[in-house]
């Protein structure tokens, strides 16, 4: 299947904000749904111009990516939330069977995943300016009907209620340069740092989770240009360190790059190296 990230269209807020004036209509238009409307509908900043910076890689060993800017940007199809450049990372398979999406109403667990539980690193120094920790991890959306859930109800509500229900548990750390990374869908109860702590690169802050809007464990990475995604632009990055192979991983494979990509990113569906 192709994996379904935390991201949100054009059309879904469209979508909510039709359903919002639907409900609203009755018992007249409240200051709640006018800044629902703004929100939603005002175009997202952008920081396309900005050069790349240069960042270490927030895992380690074999991975491959997805929603990647080295294949297309924006990567997640919408630059709300600073997502341009976002980048969502899972664990090679070796030799294990992936998780099949089926029919049934039962969800498979987010330990029957490898990511689940991988070390997440800091991938440059900085103090962390929030975090959130207490989200559960949820069952993955695994058969269509979870699929539906996700992206109907679920959805509806995550949005309502916020960036902090879209990332699950994350932490943001500000590098003290103008950028700001975003570590997304982290375990629960895994964060190893604290608010106001100086933390180093190559440092392990978490650990891989399922919680937020995400179908499956995995790590959701990205630069800001502010600690407050709902405000911020993406910022681009590179990774110098990272070993690019010629393996792909078919479920995550999509079109070939284009010529708006970051150089030294993988692609989607490319494993990588990190040592």
């Amino acid at each position: 299947m192709r994996f379904i990230a935390s991201h949100k269209t054009w059309f879904f807020r469209l979508f909510v904000v039709g359903l919002v004036i639907a409900l609203a209509f009755p018992v007249h238009m409240s200051p709640f749904v006018l800044v629902l409307l703004v929100v939603n509908l005002f175009p997202s900043p952008r920081a396309d111009g900005e050069r790349p910076r240069s960042v270490g890689i927030p895992v380690r060993g074999r991975w491959v990516a997805l929603n990647s800017p080295g294949t297309r940007v924006p990567s997640h199809s919408v630059r709300s939330l600073g997502q341009a450049f976002a980048i969502d990372l899972v664990q090679a398979r070796e030799n294990e069977p992936p998780v099949k999406l089926g029919w049934g109403l039962r969800q498979a667990q987010p330990s029957d995943y490898l990511s689940f539980g991988a070390d997440v690193v800091c991938a440059k120094n900085g103090v962390v300016v929030s975090l959130e920790s207490r989200l559960r991890d949820h069952a993955a959306r695994s058969t269509w009907s979870g699929i539906i859930y996700m992206m109907t109800i679920e959805a509806i509500c995550r949005e309502l209620g916020g960036s902090r229900f879209v990332l699950g548990n994350h932490i943001t750390i500000d590098h003290g340069d103008g950028s700001f990374a975003v570590y997304a869908h982290l375990k629960e109860g895994s964060l190893n740092v604290q608010l106001g702590e100086q933390v180093e690169a190559g440092t392990v802050i978490a650990s891989v989770g399922n919680t937020g809007n995400t179908s499956e464990p995995h790590l959701h990475f990205q630069l800001m240009d502010r600690a407050n995604p709902s405000a911020a632009a993406g910022v681009p990055f590179q990774w110098p360190d990272a070993e690019l192979t010629t393996s792909f991983d078919e479920r995550f494979t999509t079109r070939k790059a284009t010529n708006r990509v970051l150089e030294g990113i993988p692609e989607n569906g490319q494993v990588f190296v990190s040592e």
